[in-house]
């Protein structure tokens, strides 16, 4: 005899669940506003923040907006992406800001030059009516540093135009940038590929 534990529901009963599912979802949906523009945040150790800012860009993309990208570090870098958004020339405004890793530079005046110089574009392209979407690529790695001074940032951030999304970057997201987003998203590094003796790989990680 089969425990009622694990008997399966009936078709019919299916059927009202997922009624009843539905109603209590659009009761839900009704509730949503829409229309705001969002200050999204991708932080943590793990691989994927710029990968899912990335991906965001290419729905944005698929919708005809244009789209507004400064990167903060990888100056020195030839990206995949960068190489990818330059055949969209009419969509994507893609800056690359940074000079490369602070060890790469090893010299803080002129990473700090290079920061102010970036988020004077970034104010550009958040008042850009034109740009739906901005990514503020590593902006958060430039805060770790402490070459912006974070309240200026967030100031900007929120002095944006209403209507305009904003997805910001990299490790170490500081906890006033935190309070401000409307979405924060933590990478957690459960395992990875450079711990096992491997290079970052183009079309992967690049």
């Amino acid at each position: 005899m089969t425990d009622d534990v694990d008997a399966q529901p009936t078709e019919a009963e299916h059927t009202e669940a997922m009624k009843a599912l539905k109603a209590e979802r659009e009761a839900m949906m009704a509730t949503k506003r829409e229309g705001e523009g969002l200050l999204l945040v991708h932080t943590g150790d793990g691989k994927g923040k710029s990968s899912a800012a990335f991906g965001m860009v290419a729905r944005a993309l698929g919708w005809g907006y244009r789209v507004g990208v400064v990167q903060y570090i990888k100056g020195k870098w030839i990206t995949g992406e960068r190489q990818f958004f330059a055949k969209f020339p009419d969509q994507v405004v893609y800056r690359v800001m940074g000079e490369g890793f602070t060890w790469d530079t090893q010299d803080r005046a002129r990473d700090i030059a290079a920061a102010k110089a970036a988020w004077e574009i970034s104010l550009e392209m958040l008042h850009d009516p034109s740009l739906h979407f901005v990514v503020l690529d590593e902006l958060n790695v430039a805060l770790r540093y402490d070459y912006l001074d974070i309240a200026e940032v967030v100031e900007g951030l929120k002095g944006r135009p209403p209507e305009k999304h904003v997805c910001v970057t990299g490790r170490n997201a500081k906890p006033e940038l935190i309070a401000a987003a409307d979405m924060v998203t933590e990478m957690t590094l459960v395992k990875h590929p450079f711990e096992q003796g491997f290079k970052a790989q183009r079309g992967i990680d690049f």
